[in-house]
Order: C-alpha cells, then sequence, then structure tokens
C-alpha cells in the first residue's frame, strides 16, 4: 500500500483551493453546464387560447383561415400555423375580403372592426383574451356613462395592437402616453380616469400615478386602474431571479415582441451574460466560455417548442467542447 503525505500545496479536501488540485482540474473544467428551461416562461393564457382557436377551427373546416395581424409577435410561431393552413392579413386585407372567416388575436380590436367584419358578413372567431376584453369594456363604460365625461388617459405604447383596441372604445379620443415626458398631452385642469395596457411594467404605471398626482390643478378628480396583468408582470422578478440562478442566459423572443425587448432587458440588468435570440441560429457557442449552468426563457409571446430548439443546440455545442 501506497502512503501519500499531505501537502499545504495540494489542500485535495479544502473547497476553497479547487483549482490547485493538478489530478482534477481538467475535470472541473470539463464539467458538463446545467441548462434550464424556465418552466415559467413562455406563452400566456390568452396567447395559448387564441393559438388553440386557430388551431381547432383549422381543423373543423377546409374554408380558409385569416388571422388579422401575426397571431403572436413571433415570426417562427406564425411560420408553423401557417404551414398548417392560416393567413395573416392586414386591416386592408380585411377591407377586401367577403364571407370570410377571421381570427382576432388576444390583442384584441376596436369596435369598427366588429361594424366591419358585419357588413362584410365576416365570420368573426375572437380570440380577444379575457383581460383585454373586460379592459375594453371598463373604458368603454367610462367614456359611455361618465358625466361630465374626463380625459381618458392610456399607459401604453402608441401604435400596439391593443391599444388600438383600447382607443377604440373612446372613439378614437383617449390619450396614449408611453413615458412621463409625454404626461404634456394630458390638461392637468380638467378630471382624468388612467388605464394601462396589460402589459406594461408596473413600476412604469406607479411612476405615471405619482407624477399625474403632482401635477394636478386643485379640485382635479383623478381616478386611477391598474389594469396591468398580473400573470404578465409577475415574471419579471420570477425572471431576474431565474437570470441571476445561471452563469449565461439565453432570452428567446421575436422581433416584434415589445414584451421580450422589457424582460430580456430585465435578465440583462442582472447578468450581463444575457443574449437576446429569436431561433436557434442567432446562437453563438462563444457565449458559454467558462459557463457551468445556462438558463433558457422567453418572452410571453414564445412558444415552448422554440425554447426547446434552442435547449437542443446549445446541448449540441457543449457535446462538441
Amino acid at each position: 500500500m501506497t502512503h501519500t503525505t499531505p501537502s499545504t500545496a495540494q489542500p485535495v479536501h479544502s473547497p476553497t483551493h479547487p483549482t490547485t488540485i493538478t489530478p482534477h482540474t481538467t475535470i472541473l473544467e470539463n464539467k458538463t453546464p446545467i441548462i434550464e428551461i424556465d418552466a415559467r416562461s413562455g406563452f400566456c393564457h390568452g396567447v395559448v387560447t387564441a393559438i388553440r382557436k386557430a388551431e381547432e377551427e383549422l381543423e373543423r373546416s377546409e374554408q380558409p383561415l385569416y388571422c388579422l395581424g401575426d397571431i403572436v409577435h413571433n415570426s417562427d410561431e406564425v411560420e408553423r400555423l401557417e404551414r398548417k393552413g392560416l393567413s395573416t392579413i392586414t386591416h386592408d386585407d380585411l377591407r377586401k375580403l367577403t364571407s370570410s372567416r377571421v381570427l382576432l388575436r388576444a390583442h384584441g380590436e376596436p369596435p369598427s372592426t366588429y361594424a366591419l367584419a358585419k357588413e362584410k358578413g365576416i365570420e368573426i372567431i375572437d380570440a380577444t383574451c379575457p383581460v383585454v376584453l373586460r379592459l375594453q369594456q371598463r373604458i368603454k363604460d367610462t367614456y359611455d356613462n361618465s358625466s361630465p365625461r374626463p380625459q381618458i388617459v392610456i399607459y401604453g405604447k402608441a401604435g400596439h395592437a391593443e391599444v388600438n383596441g383600447l382607443v377604440g372604445q373612446t372613439n378614437g379620443e383617449a390619450i396614449v402616453v408611453e413615458n412621463l415626458d409625454q404626461l404634456s398631452k394630458i390638461d392637468f385642469s380638467r378630471d382624468i380616469a388612467f388605464y394601462s395596457q396589460t402589459t406594461m411594467p408596473l413600476q412604469g404605471f406607479a411612476e405615471m400615478v405619482g407624477e399625474i398626482t403632482r401635477r394636478l390643478d386643485a379640485g382635479v378628480k383623478f381616478e386611477y386602474f391598474d389594469t396591468i396583468c398580473r400573470q404578465v408582470a409577475n415574471r419579471v422578478d420570477h425572471l431576474r431571479d431565474f437570470a441571476r440562478r445561471h452563469d449565461v442566459i439565453l432570452f428567446v423572443a421575436g422581433a416584434k415582441s415589445s414584451n421580450g425587448k422589457v424582460l430580456y432587458n430585465e435578465c440583462r440588468s442582472v447578468n450581463e451574460r444575457s443574449h437576446l435570440v429569436s431561433n436557434p441560429t442567432d446562437f453563438r457557442s462563444e457565449w458559454l466560455e467558462g459557463a457551468e449552468s445556462i438558463g433558457i426563457c422567453g418572452a410571453t409571446s414564445t412558444p415552448r417548442w422554440l425554447m426547446e430548439d434552442v435547449r437542443d443546440t446549445v446541448a449540441t455545442a457543449v457535446e462538441k467542447r
């Protein structure tokens, strides 16, 4: 039996000096990284419902099925459904259709879209998210039944499909503000009813409310309604925690996803080795240098299958190292 005299230069059992252990150094360096897909990332309930309705309608009838705008802000998922027979159209295209089937996506539509569909004999398959639908109804009720009618202000992104649907409930009169600089659009001497697009950040909403309150003239009525979807908002803290747990983050989101940009920036704020990819072709193997854990997550418009494709690409790259 061979006896080895312990040496202070090679503390084999000391976890504080693992890199000094010559026989084991290569094992530590070649350790296979952990690859984890965030269980809470991916489609929100509204998007899941819209896609399920599209697939059910495609199976139910061979009659063409159109979707007014991209069903989700992810080109890979849009292309998957197009291969199944779903055609994406614009509002200009809608005006040219008659006696057709048109699916309305989760973002919702203004009343004018429903009126046009009725006029053209178009069958509407309505996949508006229930959270968005309730918000539309609340804004319409404020607009139709308040006396005197307040300024209706919406915290959101002008031109976003959901916001277009919300503004439509007010006959186009609602004021849309995305940041503090745009609050100059508001008349602070008149009553205000303040709502939010469902996917805006909670912190931004709170800042808006605080600044409007500060600028109000004396005696002006200001009502604000937190209409932000918690399934989306609650992902922020969760994703920040997820990003902290991993050496490298691959955030999967389509180029059109505003929610994706927001959530990616949240990941990057706590982990500088966060990378935004739209699909596996954007991945670069050099991003994994020295990483022992890799987290894959995505936006509310990111399909699970796409995150799994990215995971498989990463796993292949790891095997080749």
